[in-house]
């Protein structure tokens, strides 16, 4: 078994301004420990850069035109939170390019997972427009880039960010092709993704949306995952997982707000993996998303690693008492989703 990293320096390269919080630190950190302290089972390889047609199939020619148009302006601010710099647009392009590179090495069985080390992160670019941070979705364009090109007919996007990926969500609103799930902390930036967004048409019920009010930790997260999720992952049966790698649900991130540990982490993503093996085995991979502790960011990619990289699943396990609310959150999701996903019944 193998877990393929995307690497590049050039996504140290993309500033999004004076003290902004998605800085070039917490990737480097996440480089200097993996050198330190390389993982087994892994290899290392550059991302190339996105087809011009790849981004296409998600985003709209304005908004692509737009992000390419500040190519060698010094700053350029797309939205509130979201500002480029003269390499922007070619940093952008790599990180979407390393999220589909990543889907073709699970899908073709060349590597056994794959995690992607990008920025710009993507959950909340709209397909017309920059948002939060994102300039383009990169997990939206690989789940699309997997259903034209690489033979997979249903993808499963897990967003465990500590905000809703309002952009992925859209993306797939109306349709049953994809099943995006977001946990995250709610109300909270960008203000979507309350528990009665489940899709509409055909995509009806293929959304699902788990709003966790602030301070929740391992138990409780994990327990949403399991008592809510894996009866509707396994009913859906993906031929591929991509996971919305966020970590900024970290005890101690300066935005998150939320009390996750590095042993949260470990367990979370070796469900993530139980799930793979179940439904597609070796096809699990992983795009970086927020997470603005360094700290938070390795603990959470080392997790994420290992649970591809490791010969048999690891342990998903933490212990402690599910609180009353969680437990009644997770009834209140079931319930609007239970027409969906008999299942739930």
């Amino acid at each position: 078994m193998t877990t393929l990293i995307l690497r590049d320096d050039r996504f140290l390269d993309h500033d999004a301004g004076p003290g902004h919080p998605e800085n070039r630190l917490r990737l480097a950190a996440l480089h200097a420990s993996l050198d330190q302290q390389p993982l087994a089972g892994t290899v290392t390889a550059a991302p190339p850069l996105i087809e011009r047609a790849q981004l296409l199939a998600v985003h709209d020619s304005q908004h692509i035109a737009r992000v390419e148009a500040t190519e060698g302006l010094l700053a350029v601010q797309l939205d509130p939170d979201t500002c480029t710099c003269p390499v922007s647009w070619q940093v952008a392009q790599l990180a979407a390019g390393a999220a589909c590179r990543a889907a073709e090495a699970v899908v073709s069985g060349e590597h056994t997972g794959a995690v992607a080390l990008v920025r710009p992160p993507g959950h909340h670019a709209e397909p017309d427009r920059a948002m939060g941070f994102c300039l383009f979705n990169n997990v939206a364009v690989a789940a699309q880039h997997a259903l034209d090109q690489l033979g997979c007919q249903r993808v499963a996007i897990i967003d465990p960010d500590v905000h809703h990926g309002n952009g992925t969500q859209h993306a797939f609103w109306d349709r049953d092709d994809v099943l995006y799930v977001s946990s995250h902390r709610f109300p909270f930036y960008p203000g979507t993704g309350a528990h009665n967004e489940v899709g509409h048409g055909a995509g009806a019920g293929h959304t699902l949306n788990l709003p966790l009010p602030a301070g929740i930790g391992d138990v409780d997260f994990l327990h949403v995952y399991r008592a809510v999720v894996e009866p509707i992952l396994l009913t859906y049966n993906p031929d591929l997982i991509i996971i919305s790698a966020g970590f900024d649900t970290w005890h101690n991130d300066p935005l998150g707000g939320m009390a996750i540990t590095a042993t949260g982490y470990a367990a979370l993503f070796a469900l993530f993996r139980k799930w793979a093996d179940t439904c597609c085995p070796g096809r699990l991979l992983s795009v970086l998303e927020g997470g603005y502790d360094p700290a938070g960011v390795v603990a959470g990619v080392r997790a994420a690693i290992t649970a591809t990289s490791a010969p048999n699943s690891p342990d998903a396990h933490c212990e402690g008492q599910v609180t009353d609310r969680v437990q009644a959150l997770a009834h209140q999701i079931k319930a609007v989703q239970a027409p969906h996903w008999p299942t739930l019944h």
